[in-house]
Formats: C-alpha cells, sequence, structure tokens
C-alpha cells in the first residue's frame, strides 16, 4: 500500500458503501483495483469466491489478474472471479441454463455470423445496397438489445414504417437464435439482466454469489451493462466502479457516459473519489489535454497533473498534402531514432480512420521502417476463410452447429430460415446435433420433400468427404470440397468487382496450401498427416492472431485513435488533426462533437514524453483535391506550449531538407563511432 498516492490509497480502503473512482488517463487505476481485491481479501476478510471483477477486454482482464496474484497466495485468491462483462454473462447463463431458455452446449455467434443470419432472414444478398440494409438492422437490433427492449417491444414502439421492419426482423431473428440453441453477444449481458429482474430466486443466488463486485472502464458501459450491475449490487450497495468520463469514446457501439452521473441519482450515498496524478505524461501534455477537454460539459471536474517535468513543446506540422504528411512522419521517425538513440517500438502513429494508414505503410515499406498495424482485420475474420473454415470444422466435427449454420447457404442451396427452425426443433427433440439429423426419415413429412432433400444432399456429399480426411487423401479432400461446391464462382458473384473476387479467391488457395505445408511438417515429425489436428491448429492460430496486439517486438505501431485507448508510447504522432477528420464530418453534421474531442483527449494522453501533430494542406477526396482547415481542438489547446511548422510549401521542404540532413549526419557518426 506504501506505493499509492493518498488518494489511491483512499481508494483501496473505502468499502463500506458505493464508490465511485474518477480515474483521469494514466492515474493508475488498475493498481486501484487490484490492491483493493488484495485488501478485500487481507485485510477486510472477504473470500475471494465472494468477489468479481469486470472489465471490457480479455487482455484487461488476464492482466488483472496476474496482478492480483502477486499480491495474495493462489489459496486466497481461489473462487476470484476476473473478467470480461460478456464472460460473466456466459457463467452465469450456463449455470441458469434451463431458466434461460438454453440447452448445454448452445453456441454464440459472432458479428459476421449474425450478420449472415439476418441476410438470410432478409432474403438479401451481397450488392452494397444489401449490405448496408443488413448493416442497419443488425445496428437496431443490437441497439434495443442494449437498451434491453424485447421485440414485442420494439414492435409496440415503432414510430416509422423502417422501424417497424427492423422489430419484426428482431422478433424473426431472435426467434431463429433460440431454435438453434444460439446467442449472440449483445444477450451475454441482455438475458442474465433480464433473468436477474423475473426471477428473484435466482437474482438472490448470486448476490449471494458475489458480494463486493468491483467494475473497470464503467465509462464504456451501456444500458443492459448497468442494470446488470444495479441488480447484483442492492441493496447493500457494496461495489467500487472506476472510470473517466472524459475517455468515453464508444457511444457508436452503445457506451453511455451519462451511467457515471446516473450512479449519484441511484445511489444517492455514492462517495466520489477522483484520481488526478497522472503517472504517464510530460506537463506540457497534459496542460494541452486538461485545456482541449475543458470544453465538454462535466457532472464531474478534474484536473491531471504530473511531477514529470514540463516537458518538450507540442508539435504542430502542416504539410503540403497527405503525400508531404506521411514521407514527413516516416522521415521524421528515422531522423529521431538514429539521433535519439530510440527504439522503433517508442513510436506510435494514430489516426481517425484506418484508410488514413494506407499511404503511411508505403512510405514506411519503402523507407524499410518495421510496423506493425493494430486493430486491423484478421485473415481468419475474412469472410471466405471463415466459410472455409467452417466446412472444414464441420468436416471434423459433425457436431459443430455454429460451423453448420454459416455454411448451410454458402454457396446457397435453397434452405431458408422456416427449414432452418424447423430442422432446429427437430434436432432438440432428438438432443442431437443439426447436421446428425438432416438425413432422418422423419424429417420429409415436417419438412416437405424438396427442403429434406437438398438437406439430405448436403449431408451424404459431405459424409462423402469424411470418409478421405484421415489419410493421404485429406488434402484432395478439400480441394475437391471448394470445387464441388464451385465456390470460386460464387465468390466472384458475391463481390463488388472482379479484383475483390479474384483477391478472396487468392485468399482460399492460401488457406490450402497453408494446411498443406503442416500436414507435410506433421508427417516429416511423426509419419503421419491428420487434417483434423491441422484444423485445430488453425483455430488456435486464428485465437493468437486476435491477441496479436500483445506482441513487443521492435515496429512502429499504427493504430486509429480508438484502438489506442489504454496503451501508452514515449512517442506519439497524431495524423489528419484537421476539420472532417477529427472531428470526423458526421459529427460536425450531427453535432456530436463532444464524443470527438474526448477522442482528441484520449490521443493527446498516450503520449509519454513527445507529442507530434500533423495536418495536410490539402487532401484527396473521391478523386478530387480540397484544401482542409485544421481541427479546432488545436485552438482550443494552449497557443504558446505548441511549436508550429510547415505553413506552406516551401517552409515544409525546408523541413523535410533539414531532416534528411540531420539524419544522415546522424549516420555517418554511428559509422565512424
Amino acid at each position: 500500500m506504501s506505493r499509492l498516492n493518498p488518494r489511491q490509497e483512499e481508494a483501496v480502503q473505502w468499502t463500506d458503501g458505493p464508490l465511485l473512482v474518477l480515474a483521469g488517463a494514466g492515474s493508475g487505476k488498475t493498481s486501484v483495483i487490484t490492491q483493493k481485491i488484495a485488501h478485500l481479501i487481507q485485510v477486510r476478510g472477504v473470500s475471494a469466491r465472494h468477489i468479481a471483477a469486470v472489465t471490457f477486454t480479455n487482455k484487461a482482464a488476464r492482466e488483472m489478474k496476474e496482478r492480483v496474484l502477486k499480491l495474495v497466495d493462489r489459496s486466497e485468491a481461489r473462487g476470484l472471479i476476473v473478467s470480461t462483462f460478456h464472460n460473466l454473462g456466459l457463467r452465469i447463463l450456463k449455470q441458469e441454463l434451463k431458466a434461460s431458455g438454453l440447452r448445454n452446449g448452445f453456441s454464440i455467434l459472432d458479428h459476421s455470423d449474425c450478420r449472415e443470419l439476418l441476410k438470410e432472414l432478409l432474403h438479401r444478398g451481397d450488392s452494397e445496397r444489401d449490405a448496408d440494409a443488413v448493416d442497419y438492422f443488425h445496428q437496431q437490433i443490437s441497439k434495443w438489445k442494449n437498451d434491453l427492449v424485447r421485440s414485442d417491444q420494439a414492435i409496440a414502439r415503432a414510430d416509422t414504417e423502417e422501424l417497424q421492419r427492423a422489430a419484426i426482423a428482431y422478433g424473426e431473428y431472435n426467434r431463429m437464435l433460440r431454435a438453434c440453441n444460439a446467442v449472440d453477444f449483445d444477450d451475454l449481458i441482455m438475458l442474465p439482466a433480464l433473468l436477474f429482474s423475473e426471477q428473484p430466486r435466482i437474482l438472490e443466488k448470486w448476490r449471494n454469489r458475489i458480494r463486493y463486485l468491483l467494475v473497470d472502464e464503467y465509462q464504456d458501459t451501456n444500458g443492459a451493462q448497468y442494470e446488470l450491475v444495479k441488480l447484483l449490487v442492492e441493496p447493500l450497495n457494496k461495489f467500487t466502479v472506476v472510470g473517466d468520463d472524459d475517455q468515453s469514446i464508444y457511444a457508436w457501439r452503445g457506451a453511455k457516459p451519462e451511467n457515471l452521473a446516473q450512479l449519484q441519482e441511484d445511489f444517492p450515498d455514492l462517495k466520489v473519489i477522483k484520481l488526478e496524478q497522472n503517472y504517464r505524461s510530460t506537463g506540457r501534455i497534459l496542460k494541452a489535454a486538461n485545456a482541449v477537454i475543458a470544453n465538454n460539459p462535466h457532472v464531474f471536474e478534474k484536473s491531471l497533473w504530473s511531477d514529470y517535468g514540463y516537458g518538450d513543446p507540442i508539435r504542430m506540422m502542416a504539410l503540403r498534402d497527405e503525400e508531404a504528411e506521411t514521407e514527413w512522419i516516416a522521415g521524421d521517425i528515422i531522423h529521431r531514432r538514429l539521433t535519439k538513440a530510440l527504439k522503433w517500438r517508442d513510436f506510435s502513429v494514430l489516426y481517425r480512420g484506418n484508410f488514413q494508414s494506407r499511404l503511411l505503410e508505403l512510405k514506411l515499406q519503402a523507407m524499410q521502417i518495421p510496423y506493425k498495424v493494430s486493430g486491423g482485420q484478421s485473415f481468419f475474420g475474412r469472410t471466405e476463410i471463415k466459410d472455409l473454415m467452417c466446412y472444414l470444422r464441420l468436416l471434423v466435427n459433425p457436431d459443430d452447429d455454429n460451423a453448420f449454420l454459416r455454411i448451410i447457404n454458402t454457396p446457397r442451396r435453397e434452405v431458408g430460415p422456416a427449414t432452418l427452425e424447423k430442422l432446429a426443433n427437430w434436432a432438440a427433440q432428438r438432443q442431437q446435433g443439426l447436421y446428425h439429423v438432416c438425413d432422418d426419415f422423419a424429417l420429409a413429412e415436417m419438412l416437405g420433400e424438396k427442403p429434406a432433400y437438398r438437406l439430405q444432399q448436403f449431408k451424404s456429399w459431405l459424409d462423402n468427404k469424411r470418409q478421405f480426411c484421415f489419410g493421404d487423401n485429406s488434402l484432395q479432400a478439400v480441394k475437391e470440397l471448394i470445387s464441388d461446391m464451385d465456390y470460386e464462382s460464387w465468390l466472384m458473384e458475391q463481390s463488388n468487382s472482379p479484383r475483390i473476387g479474384e483477391k478472396k479467391i487468392e485468399n482460399v488457395w492460401h488457406l490450402v496450401r497453408s494446411i498443406e505445408r503442416m500436414l507435410e511438417r506433421q508427417e516429416e515429425e511423426d509419419d503421419s498427416s491428420d487434417l483434423e489436428s491441422v484444423i485445430r491448429k488453425l483455430v488456435l492460430i486464428d485465437m493468437l492472431e486476435q491477441q496479436d496486439e500483445e506482441d513487443d517486438s521492435d515496429k512502429v505501431q499504427l493504430l486509429t485513435l480508438h484502438a489506442a485507448k489504454g496503451l501508452e508510447y514515449p512517442h506519439v504522432y497524431m495524423m489528419g488533426v484537421e476539420e472532417e477528420l477529427l472531428p470526423h464530418r458526421n459529427s460536425i453534421e450531427e453535432d456530436t462533437i463532444t464524443e470527438e474531442r474526448r477522442l482528441m483527449y484520449v490521443g493527446i494522453t498516450r503520449a509519454r514524453e513527445t507529442l507530434t501533430m500533423t495536418h495536410a494542406l490539402s487532401r484527396k477526396q473521391y478523386g478530387e483535391r480540397f484544401d482542409t482547415a485544421r481541427s479546432r481542438f488545436v485552438e482550443e489547446m494552449p497557443q504558446d506550449d505548441i511549436d508550429f511548422q510547415g505553413e506552406g510549401v516551401q517552409a515544409d521542404e525546408r523541413k523535410t531538407d533539414q531532416v534528411a540532413e540531420d539524419t544522415l549526419a546522424a549516420i555517418k557518426a554511428m559509422l565512424s563511432g
């Protein structure tokens, strides 16, 4: 406890009632949560099995658990719950299966699986217009679930024709999920919250199980998460929530920063402790962040400060266009790395949208600068790869209902939603997987001759391929599977352009070549080649690829401002700090500037030692070149703390020449040394 500052220590020791820890960026909130768990166990005598701490990412939960285990013995921590909100919801559903209307082994559909299911229900294709419609319905259903609105309530409240259609689709979508014994990610919060509100006996059981609750990143909670927390902690109100309204940047996915203010209304005796000492950044960087965020309305006022000295001026570089902008950033990184003896990983470049990184990547490649793009799409996240992986999963595991649902109509086999719903109900009655009942004799009577025949044909075809999956012909079986269903033609038909279709086909055969190499390696190692173990390894590679943000190799980090939240770097570049990018054009039109300002605040507070912002004086959009204006947020910063450079083309060229000269001098000095 001696390493904590007075405010942190106060937050750790307060356990008698509801507590809000208003934790500014870099103020040591994780230390407060982990130390508080140790304090509850070792000083207050609360059994670890009665404590739960929830956050939003697996990485954050993992780090939290590891830090707790450094403070208490493993035996003392037995039964402690440290998880994401969704994993806590999953734990509740698994233990309350019957009450939840689910069966053992239920599937969890990811974002793309849900879109595919909705596409089938809505009878939509793959045109851009259809994709937009599916996205709209999916987002609206997710919003309703995040607000704990059931489908019947959504229908009753719908006041436009579009919302009425979405509400009807919501009901059909939910019915299909239940028939297939599946849930989506939103259900992992909504179903437990509804269960608790409707079944007092089950709620009481979980209140006895979780007697002290800690919640991290509370400003990111949505309506369903707020209600779940509220139900669990009443009536004793023993909880600690940690959050920062200035870092709430996820309204687009349902987060409600107003949940922090709502706490004071729902819990009048709420104690508020502010953590304002920053352990990350220089005083100048914090002064700029405080000045920007002061322009937003606040329920809770706070101001970050630091003992780390005032630091270097913030650089604001105006450059001719996006070409000059990315070239200057790449050159400046080389210059500073050589002259200051820094690592590549000491630098990060942040931007508002993923499209901004493309040109920068080309410049970094040309200058042989190693880099890593965080938050990009995983290879295994691509639609065509998910499709093929589901075929392979079903080949080696016929019980995989999730895989069956994704590929039964990919390519189209005219197996409609009504048929799938009846099939799912029949499988549930028989207590078997969907695939296993596709050739039941009684199916034709229930489904009709044609749908039953299509399902039987599908199963017979895949069963035939399965015979060749274990042995010398396993790779041939995979290749035949792709050719039998004419998957290449399907991909070309579903793509918006021949080039996109060809790229998807290339990805499919890249996966096949990867399988071939893995089979060969297996054979070299143990004289056997087993497709099942290769597929399991591929699934594991997918999981590891999703966790790749933990890669600590020596590379410049490229990521969006949203993806940068929770991270920090010695030297930060913010690209495209200009109107219509930051703040984004949509926020200007919709008057939602406050969240964009919070995004700017998050970007500034990622920097530990130096912060550089860039602004392209002109930028190409939709094939035309437009002049741009510097972001209003720059004007909100203390102007004396900013070193403005490169206001014109000539100044840019002089600056670039100077960087080149300095870099060359540094290289010569290193070689002569």
